[in-house]
């Protein structure tokens, strides 16, 4: 078999599928349920987020928080300040490709 495969979860339970780490490309599914996201921190690579399907709720460095539909593509720049959330009832879904790859853990914000 040429191709590799990569199988996403199809549910609606929350979870963060690191795919594809590679250097020149990340590739990571995200389901978060109504409350739930990613713990604040920098964004360490060029991130393209888009919504699959609900609600995003991001706010980016000192900006207010803003909503984005599904359909909608994102392009956030290295060394962010970053919230996502789903703060919508409906579950929201993400497909996150850095481009290239992350070359350094992601820094947290406490």
């Amino acid at each position: 078999m040429i191709e590799e495969v990569f199988k996403m979860s199809t549910g609606d339970k929350t979870a963060v599928e690191k795919l594809i780490l590679e250097d020149d490309l990340n590739y990571i599914h995200m389901v978060f349920e109504k409350g739930k996201g990613l713990p604040l921190h920098y964004s360490n690579a060029v991130v393209h987020m888009t919504v699959i399907r609900g609600k995003l709720s991001i706010t980016l460095g000192d900006e207010k928080t803003k909503v984005y539909e599904k359909g909608t593509l994102l392009k956030i720049p290295y060394d962010i300040k970053m919230n996502v959330r789903n703060e919508d009832e409906e579950v929201l879904e993400l497909i996150v490709i850095k481009a290239p790859g992350a070359k350094h853990p992601v820094k947290y914000v406490r």
